[in-house]
C-alpha cells in the first residue's frame, strides 16, 4: 500500500518526495528496526527513535518518514521544511500534527484493519487486567474450544502458542506492533482477542483505530502517578476507552468510577460486583488456599461457581470474565463450568509447596491496593506465619513506597525488603523510602537488596505451615537494572532454592 493511501483523509503536508511511494516492509518507531521499504515514524521522545533517528532510518532504507509539527531540532521538523543533510529523492517526508495519532491509522490500514475480523475485548484498570484476560481466554477455550488471542503484560499468544516479539514490546503495544499482532491473529483464524489497555497506551492513542467491541473497567487505585501526575489525570486516561473507543462496556459496580462510565455510555454498560447491585453478582463466598467458591446471580437465576484461585478480588475478576464472554454470545452455564477448570495465571497467586510444607505464593502485586488485597486473602487462609518478600520499582511513583511498607508490615509476621526492578535508581535509596512505613507497624524485617538472597532468607525463616509471599514481579522473566535486562524469574528461583534445601 502506498503512503498516500495509508494517510487518506488524515490532515498532512508533504514536505518532500512522492507520497505515492509504496510501503512494503511495515512501519516502526525504532530507527534500528527499519528495513528497505519501511515507513519510519519519528515520534518525539521515543527512546529508540524520534526525530534524532531520521538520518539512521534513511540510511537503513526507509522509503517514507512521518514527522511532527515543531521547531526545535529534537522536537520535530522546522517550519521551513526538510532539514539540511537529507538528500533529495531519498524518501518521502510527510508532516502530521501528531505522529502517534497518525501511526494508529496507518498501521490499521497497512494490516487491513484486522480488528474488524474478530471480537476485540480491551481491559483497563489498575489491577486485574492480566487475570481477567487469562480468564476470558480460558473460559472460551475450555467451554467451546474457541481460538482466542491474548495481548498483554505476559506477552502475546493464541491459546497456548506464543507469538515471538521483542522484549521491548509493551503491555499495550505501540500501534505498529499492535496491528501486526492483530493481523497475525486474524490470519490464524482467531475468533476473539482480549488485550490489556494500559493508561499510557490509551493516552498515547495506541488503540484509537482498534475496533473494540467490549471495554472492561476493573478498578482504579493509586499507581502510575509518575506518568500521570495526579489521580484525576490517571482516571481520565482510563476513561478514554469509554469515550468513544468501545461499543459496549463491562464495569465493576463496586468501584465509584463505574458511575462515570455509566454516564458516558448510558445504554451500553453491563455491571458486575460483589457488594453493589449488578447484572452479574456473587454471593456466599468461601475462600481457602486452593480457590474460591461462590454463587453467581444473573437475570434472576443462580449458578454455583468456583475458581481455582483464592480471594474476593479473584471472584470479582471472574465475574468480569463471565460477563464479557456471555455478552459475546456464549452460554453462561458452560462458561461457569469452564472457569473451575482453568489453569493458574502465571505470576498471579501462583502457588508452590516446598518439601518442608511451606506454601510459597508468587504474585505481581506492585501497588498499594493489590498488595493489600493479596495479603488480606493470604491472611484469610494462612494457618501459620505470613512472610512477605517485596520491594518497589525504580523510576516509578515514589509516593507509594512508604504506604506499601506499612501495608506489608500490617499484614505480615515478617518482611524481607528487597529490590524489584531498580532501573536507574540506587536500590538502597528505594529501600530507604519503604522502611518508614514498615517501621510504623513494628513488624520485624530484614533488608536484603539482592532479590535471590532475599527469597532464600524468607524460605529459611519459614516453618512448615507458614506462607511466603514473593510480591512485585509475578511472571516477569527478568529484572531491570540500569539498562540491563537480567534473567530472573521469581517462581523459578523459589523452586531452585527449595530443591537445594531439600
Amino acid at each position: 500500500m502506498n503512503l498516500s493511501a495509508l494517510l487518506h483523509g488524515h490532515d498532512h503536508d508533504v514536505l518532500h518526495g512522492d507520497p505515492g511511494v509504496p510501503v512494503t516492509e511495515g512501519m516502526t518507531f525504532d530507527a534500528g528496526q527499519v528495513r528497505s521499504g519501511s515507513l519510519y515514524i519519528a515520534v518525539p521522545g521515543h527512546e529508540e527513535g524520534g526525530p534524532g533517528g531520521i538520518t539512521r532510518a534513511l540510511e537503513r532504507g526507509a522509503v517514507a518518514v512521518l514527522v511532527e509539527d515543531g521547531g526545535a531540532p529534537e522536537g520535530g521538523v522546522p517550519e521551513g521544511g526538510v532539514p539540511e543533510g537529507w538528500a533529495a529523492g531519498q524518501a518521502c517526508v510527510v508532516r502530521v500534527a501528531d505522529t502517534r495519532v497518525a501511526a494508529s491509522l496507518v498501521a490499521s490500514r497497512y494490516y487491513g484493519e484486522p480488528g474488524r475480523a474478530m471480537d476485540v475485548v480491551a481491559i483497563t484498570g489498575t489491577n486485574g487486567k492480566t487475570s481477567v484476560s487469562y480468564m476470558v481466554e480460558s473460559a472460551l477455550r475450555l467451554a467451546e474450544g474457541a481460538k482466542v488471542g491474548v495481548i498483554g503484560t505476559s506477552g502475546s499468544r493464541i491459546g497456548q502458542e506464543r507469538i515471538p516479539m521483542p522484549r521491548s514490546v509493551l503491555s499495550t503495544p505501540e500501534s505498529p506492533d499492535l496491528h501486526y499482532l492483530l493481523g497475525h491473529m486474524r490470519d490464524r483464524d482467531t475468533g476473539s482477542v482480549v488485550l490489556e489497555a494500559t493508561s499510557m497506551g490509551l493516552v498515547q492513542s495506541r488503540l484509537d483505530h482498534v475496533p473494540v467491541d467490549i471495554g472492561v473497567f476493573t478498578n482504579l487505585t493509586q499507581d502510575h502517578l509518575d506518568d500521570h501526575g495526579t489521580m484525576a489525570h490517571y482516571k481520565d486516561a482510563k476513561l478514554r476507552l469509554f469515550g468513544g473507543l468501545c461499543d459496549r462496556a463491562v464495569v465493576n459496580a463496586d468501584d465509584p468510577v463505574s458511575a462515570e462510565i455509566l454516564a458516558l455510555m448510558p445504554r451500553a454498560v453491563t455491571t458486575y460486583g460483589l457488594d453493589a447491585p449488578a447484572d452479574y453478582r456473587a454471593s456466599d463466598l468461601v475462600v481457602d488456599a486452593v480457590g474460591s467458591r461462590f454463587t453467581l446471580h444473573h437475570d434472576g437465576r443462580k449458578y454455583p461457581a468456583a475458581i481455582p484461585v483464592p480471594g474476593r478480588f479473584s471472584v470479582s475478576n471472574a465475574l468480569a470474565a463471565l460477563a464479557v464472554c456471555h455478552l459475546l454470545g456464549h452460554e453462561l452455564p458452560a462458561l461457569v463450568a469452564a472457569l473451575d477448570r482453568m489453569p493458574p495465571t502465571p505470576g498471579r497467586l501462583e502457588r508452590f509447596t516446598t518439601a518442608r510444607g511451606v506454601c510459597v505464593i508468587v504474585d505481581y502485586a506492585h501497588s498499594p491496593d493489590s498488595l493489600e488485597k493479596v495479603l488480606a486473602t493470604i491472611r484469610g487462609f494462612a494457618t501459620g506465619a505470613v512472610i512477605t518478600v517485596f520491594g518497589c520499582g525504580g523510576d516509578r511513583d515514589t509516593t507509594k513506597r512508604a504506604l506499601m511498607g506499612e501495608i506489608a508490615g500490617r499484614h505480615s509476621d515478617l518482611c524481607v525488603l528487597t529490590t524489584d526492578n531498580p532501573r536507574d535508581e540506587d536500590p538502597e535509596r528505594i529501600l530507604d523510602q519503604i522502611v518508614p512505613g514498615l517501621m510504623s507497624t513494628a513488624t520485624p524485617f530484614h533488608r536484603v537488596a539482592d532479590r535471590r538472597a532475599a527469597i532464600a532468607c524468607a524460605l529459611s525463616a519459614a516453618r512448615p505451615g507458614d506462607v511466603v509471599l514473593v510480591a512485585g514481579k509475578g511472571s516477569e522473566p527478568h529484572q531491570i537494572v540500569g539498562e540491563l535486562l537480567l534473567p530472573f524469574d521469581d517462581m523459578s528461583v523459589v523452586r531452585e532454592l527449595a530443591a537445594a534445601a531439600g
